[in-house]
């Protein structure tokens, strides 16, 4: 479990996150919905170290921690953005593998076998010899999924998952979360689709921008 206490971010004098208070529990999907400009892709990035939180504090399973301070190894939160962030140069496999090869120091065998199971559970193991301009939206998701996966994140993080994807599409992505959430995953999105939120939420959490 993942709790936030009084948790604080400005950027000049705009606050666009005010004293949250925040539990996630393992194995729950929370949704947070709301406009631009609310805080929420701020929140993500601080949950994922890539932002310092002006003020609060952390706890998972009860013990304090700085998502900021941490080794990439002990990754608590992986995200995935809205525009994928993929390596362009490189193929699905090795976009999958990179950071558990480098970061975590895994074997070959290690990685390759958890690419591989990844790979099969989300529907892309025919890919993994393809470049990230070969594949679709939906597909490149998928792989980003993959990617976060692959470093054994305590959770999941979308950025606005449905943006720009057709209904189908969306569905797909809808049908995703849920299995993984069967799969025990822990799982947080940031969305501005309430319908979605809805659907995919165990909580719901609505944020609106500061004044």
């Amino acid at each position: 479990m993942i709790e936030l206490k009084k948790v604080s971010k400005a950027f000049g004098e705009k606050t666009v996150i005010n004293a949250l208070d925040l539990v996630i529990p393992d194995g729950q999907t929370m949704a947070i919905v709301g406009p631009s400009g609310g805080g929420k892709t701020t929140l993500l990035r601080i949950l994922a170290g890539l932002e310092k939180a002006d003020s609060g504090e952390f706890y998972l399973d009860g013990v304090a921690f700085d998502p900021f301070e941490l080794k990439t190894k002990e990754q608590v939160v992986g995200v995935v953005f809205q525009d994928f962030q993929l390596f362009p140069h490189l193929s699905i496999f090795d976009n999958i593998t990179l950071a558990p090869k480098m970061v975590l120091k895994q074997s070959k065998e290690t990685y390759t076998k958890k690419a591989q199971e990844l790979a099969d559970s989300l529907g892309i193991s025919d890919l993994l010899n393809n470049y990230p301009y070969q594949l679709s939206g939906g597909q490149k998701q998928r792989v980003a999924i993959a990617r976060a996966l692959a470093m054994n994140p305590r959770v999941l993080a979308y950025d606005e998952p449905t943006s720009a994807l057709d209904p189908e599409l969306r569905q797909q992505v809808e049908n995703l979360i849920v299995s993984l959430k069967a799969e025990g995953v822990t799982q947080i999105i940031v969305t501005h689709d309430l319908v979605f939120a809805e659907n995919v939420g165990d909580q719901l959490v609505k944020v609106i921008p500061n004044k």
